[in-house]
């Protein structure tokens, strides 16, 4: 008689990514940051290109399918887009292709951690991983917005004048990085490691994903965005287009662009 055969799957999020996000935008960071000095994000990634141990930007195979590209970008706008409070100054988001090949790299290299390190200074980022059976990417990034149940948003009369981080569960730190209004731009990339080290244990076959995003989010002290009549308070650039609650951009997608 053969014995019973079991199939356990597992999700996490890096519990340490709110942590991680939020000491990068700290005044202390510099001292863990490379030698090298950035004053942008081109310029961080333009070092990447350089030194074949950071990031790769040239690479002709992408790390994530077409499909899963627009369920990300399509939820995370849905999510955006039915904040509450509503939010005055909610940009549209858009894929974009730098971050997604940054990401790309990342997550080839099946570290379960944040990096690299010389980026993290300009752009957010989220990650994901999985071990068992595995059907939709929705099941890598729906649970970063199920943090909202656990998320409590400072409204002005909390700020006094820094905004406190109001957090019920482990962490919160990802729905607010999905939701900041000034983050924009979202690139991301799925790969599949094996003999992953997720916090000591070792996985042998995982899912893992990545999320990179510009402006980055969750600065110390502040709101995701500013509450009020949705698209009240766009920036002037949005020429006041406004859809789903969101500022909306002159192109309606970029949905093509990044597959040219």
């Amino acid at each position: 008689m053969n014995a019973p055969h079991f199939s356990i799957d597992l999700l996490l999020l890096c519990i340490s990514c709110g942590a991680s996000v939020l000491a990068a935008n700290s005044p202390t960071v510099s001292s863990t940051l490379p030698a090298t000095n950035f004053t942008d994000l081109g310029s961080a990634f333009s070092y990447g290109e350089a030194d074949s141990k950071n990031i790769i930007l040239t690479r002709k195979k992408r790390y994530i399918s077409q499909n899963d590209m627009l369920v990300i970008l399509d939820y995370h706008n849905k999510v955006r887009g039915k904040v509450f409070p509503p939010a005055s100054n909610m940009e549209y988001m858009t894929w974009d292709e730098t971050l997604s090949k940054s990401a790309e790299d990342w997550a080839h290299s099946c570290l379960w951690e944040h990096g690299p390190r010389h980026l993290l200074r300009f752009l957010g980022q989220n990650l994901s991983v999985r071990t068992g059976r595995y059907r939709s990417i929705l099941q890598l990034v729906k649970p970063w917005h199920d943090e909202v149940k656990d998320y409590v948003f400072p409204y002005p009369r909390d700020c006094n004048p820094r905004c406190p981080l109001k957090c019920y569960g482990p962490m919160c730190t990802h729905y607010t990085q999905m939701v900041w209004a000034t983050t924009n731009k979202v690139g991301c990339a799925i790969h599949t490691c094996h003999n992953m080290n997720v916090w000591g244990n070792v996985w042998k076959r995982t899912t893992f994903l990545v999320c990179n995003y510009s402006s980055k989010g969750n600065w110390i002290g502040e709101a995701p965005y500013k509450v009020g009549v949705p698209c009240s308070a766009c920036p002037p650039s949005y020429g006041g287009s406004c859809s789903n609650n969101m500022c909306f951009p002159a192109l309606n997608t970029n949905y093509l662009q990044w597959f040219k």
